[in-house]
């Protein structure tokens, strides 16, 4: 498959070079629907349009996942066609920005990732970047972790804590990998979101999503609705805990959790001019740490 075949771009594309571009692909992990709620945010709160559009037939199965079709007394009157699209969006400052959106295509990866490489070295895009929220065992009422990672370390701003992990592929990833490959920066951004709140929309995970792209490409891009809809869902949560005594004990069995853990982490770190502990004495006290840690699930 040729990958320039895959998509058609708008006739009237104006210079983009030193643009960034921002994706995110509905049907991979979004926990909290971080990104998709941030995408949301940028697309209410910008205008766009459409520079570059991809042919989804050969991409997506419809029968996996069927599209709605709207059926009105004696007569079909619309379907909802799924679109895999980049979009031309302008910050607070007129700096243009793109987007990419869209269903994760269910086959031919690696053409879409070239096709999308493509679309990055026409275009002279400086970076690429992708947003998602991950599950993870942390309360909401400790300060929300965007982790990074990227195809240069120069371009990484917070770690995740384990060194080496295999997890499901997705479109996103591939997307970063290969671009780093060809030469060209790109990274992601995932937020934790508390596994208890996975499943619903979590605003503060966008927030700190948008933070986080925000500070890596300089993109100047207003947050107060976004910010709003979070301090609404945090006063419902709060609201929800109070009323359960099982979710407030879920909720205080991590933050004792989690405390512990960043207790042993700022213990661990050596003053200027103290000696370097040695292996054992890592050891030990990681060892200390782990039989501190709730024993109740």
């Amino acid at each position: 498959m040729n990958p320039e075949e895959l998509f058609e771009v708008d006739s009237d594309v104006p210079e983009l070079t030193g643009a960034v571009l921002l994706h995110h692909f509905t049907g991979f992990m979004d926990a909290g629907s971080a990104g998709s709620t941030l995408v949301e945010h940028l697309l209410e709160t910008h205008e766009h349009r459409v520079i570059a559009r991809f042919d989804v037939d050969d991409l997506i199965d419809y029968r996996a996942r069927r599209p709605v079709m709207t059926y009105d007394t004696d007569r079909w009157l619309d379907f909802d066609a799924p679109e895999l699209a980049v979009r031309l969006l302008h910050d607070a400052v007129g700096t243009p920005f793109l987007l990419l959106t869209g269903p994760e295509p269910d086959r031919s990866w690696e053409a879409v990732v070239a096709a999308v490489r493509s679309l990055v070295e026409r275009w002279g895009v400086r970076l690429a970047v992708g947003v998602h929220g991950i599950p993870m065992g942390v309360p909401h009422t400790r300060d929300l972790t965007v982790i990074s990672h990227a195809t240069r370390p120069e371009l990484i701003t917070e770690r995740f804590p384990l060194s080496r992990v295999q997890v499901p592929g997705n479109l996103s990833a591939l997307l970063e990998l290969r671009l780093g490959q060809a030469g060209h920066d790109a990274m992601g951004f995932a937020a934790y979101v508390p596994h208890y709140l996975a499943q619903s929309t979590y605003p503060p995970a966008a927030v700190g999503l948008l933070t986080a792209v925000t500070a890596a490409t300089d993109l100047i891009i207003g947050a107060d609705p976004l910010r709003e809809a979070a301090r609404l869902a945090e006063a419902e949560v709060a609201r929800q805990v109070a009323e359960s005594p099982e979710i407030a004990e879920v909720v205080e069995a991590l933050e004792r959790q989690h405390d512990a853990y960043a207790e042993s982490s700022q213990n661990l770190l050596v003053p200027d001019g103290e000696p370097v502990p040695s292996a054992d004495e890592l050891g030990a006290e990681f060892e200390r740490f782990l039989a501190e840690l709730p024993r109740d699930p």
